[in-house]
């Protein structure tokens, strides 16, 4: 008998015309706390630290945050730029951020100056809503393309936290707990802990079935036949198909492929980069140490042992099964599947 969630997943964001109001995930899961954004500077700081992130909603936040920025700006010409600088360098692998962010700057600059508040305002809500209907569209492709699979291990966090509507890895699983009883495996996403304190809020949260493991487990797991498919999400994808996902997800892909097991990656176009030929490209970003030094704000080693914090690593492409999109399917990513799936409308069409 399929799952019977409890709860919706929720949002991570929430927008009323005129305020943005983001859930400080890094207080998560011991403390529900949202925060209100006021522009450009605090929204940067905010996906600087983490309190909002996923590169989808990073976008949204992004994009709310600068259209903020604009009508605090009055319509300025340099004022509007010098926002929208700040917010695009405040991460730099998610592709999402500065596609959001050059989305509304256009929309602003592109209308006249006292209609400017309201064009930002609008292009961004037109980026969460477009999200949205992505994430319902990833759910139902990426549940039929893994109809049967009851096991499902996912890295990171790729939900509601993460992306627009239920997310997109765990969009794919929810969808599947409506059509029969899964488990959820959960990596526990060293150095931070996403899949820890976030992906299990979440599932908590739905009434899914869930288990907790150490990323070192995986691969036993995986060789022993105890899962059935790998779902991840994505903060890049290159041209070529290649992946940046949070660090470890390389690791998973090498795995399931040793096991003969599908390896999924699921997210919504605006994350593919069609500048960027290969995942050597891609920038990764590397954090602070002291995000390895420490788990939970307990220190596990000497306070000045030399870290190197990866925040992503890069998948090739010929490990993907298939990249799930709102617009279809490519099983597997090649330049050429991917240059497919841009050229279609989100229902699947060709673009006309």
């Amino acid at each position: 008998m399929a799952a019977s969630p409890t709860s919706t997943p929720g949002t991570a964001i929430r927008w009323d015309g005129r305020r943005l109001q983001i859930i400080d995930q890094t207080l998560l899961p011991a403390q529900e706390s949202w925060l209100e954004l006021t522009g450009a500077a605090d929204t940067a700081e905010a996906i600087g630290r983490l309190a909002v992130r996923g590169a989808p909603n990073i976008g949204i936040a992004a994009a709310y945050g600068l259209a903020l920025a604009v009508a605090r700006a009055d319509g300025d010409d340099l004022a509007i730029a010098d926002a929208a600088d700040l917010l695009r360098a405040s991460r730099p692998t998610a592709v999402n951020l500065a596609w959001a962010v050059d989305r509304v700057r256009a929309a602003a600059l592109g209308a006249p100056r006292p209609e400017r508040a309201l064009a930002a305002r609008e292009a961004a809500e037109r980026i969460q809503a477009s999200e949205d209907a992505a994430s319902a569209a990833i759910a139902l492709q990426g549940a039929d393309l893994l109809d049967g699979a009851t096991r499902i291990l996912t890295h990171c966090n790729a939900g509601a936290l993460a992306c627009g509507g239920t997310g997109s890895a765990l969009a794919i699983a929810f969808e599947l707990a409506q059509r029969t009883d899964i488990t959820v495996l959960a990596c526990e996403t060293r150095p931070l802990l996403q899949g820890a304190r976030l992906t299990v809020w979440e599932l908590r949260r739905a009434g899914i079935p869930h288990e907790l493991l150490v990323d070192g487990a995986a691969a036993g797991l995986m060789r022993r036949g105890e899962v059935d498919a790998v779902i991840v999400g994505c903060d890049r994808v290159a041209a070529n198909g290649d992946v940046a996902n949070k660090v470890g997800t390389y690791g998973h892909a090498l795995a399931a492929r040793a096991a003969g097991i599908p390896f999924v990656v699921a997210g919504p176009t605006s994350t593919i980069d069609v500048s960027v030929a290969g995942g050597d490209e891609i920038v990764i970003e590397e954090r602070a140490p002291d995000e390895v030094r420490h788990a939970g704000g307990a220190l596990l080693t000497q306070t000045d042992t030399p870290c190197r914090n990866p925040a992503f690593d890069v998948t090739p492409a010929e490990l993907v099964t298939a990249l799930v999109t709102e617009r279809g399917i490519a099983s597997p990513p090649t330049r050429e599947s991917i240059a497919a799936l841009l050229a279609r409308s989100p229902s699947g069409d060709a673009t006309p």
